[in-house]
């Protein structure tokens, strides 16, 4: 036989061997079901968040205030809870309304102090915003330094002078 030839033949039975070759068939595979019953809870009574008691009742409701650093209007973190507090009480009573009252301590001028005032009351209506109040629920004023509760010059006075400070002016 001629080589060309003997090489082609060759080629061709490899070809139809490749072709022939059986796939390896793994075998599908059961999904695991989870056959522990289900746990039985028993329902707990959930708070009725238009009851207007909870307001004076609820430490998250009862608190009002949130302090802020020197020279910011960033809500700091141990108001977030409180502030969640509030905004579930406005989405759950749509006739509800606040005024959040800005406030800040005697350094600066009272111009400053009037827009950082407000710079930290629109920080928590934003809060109470994200968090289920509506914006005709929250008014924001600022009373800069001219509201304080602490009339020291030294920071820990100033420190209680920094804050927004949460008003129901509508419960229902």
């Amino acid at each position: 036989m001629n080589t060309p030839i003997r090489v082609l033949v060759i080629a061709l039975a490899i070809a139809g061997l490749a072709a022939c070759k059986s796939k390896e068939v793994k075998p599908v595979e059961e999904p695991v079901r989870d056959t522990t019953p289900p746990v039985q809870t028993t329902p707990t009574q959930t708070e009725n968040w238009t009851d207007p008691s909870l307001l004076e009742s609820k430490p998250c409701l009862v608190s009002r205030v949130s302090y802020f650093d020197f020279d910011q209007s960033v809500v700091k973190s141990e108001a977030m809870e409180m502030i969640r507090c509030h905004g579930k009480w406005l989405a759950s009573n749509p006739g509800a309304r606040i005024s959040l009252e800005g406030h800040a301590d005697e350094r600066g001028t009272r111009e400053y102090n009037i827009g950082l005032g407000e710079r930290r009351g629109n920080a928590v209506r934003d809060l109470l915003l994200a968090n289920g109040g509506r914006g005709e629920q929250v008014s924001v004023i600022s009373y800069g330094e001219e509201r304080p509760i602490c009339t020291d010059s030294e920071e820990s006075c100033w420190g209680k002078n920094r804050r927004a400070e949460i008003v129901y002016t509508a419960r229902q």
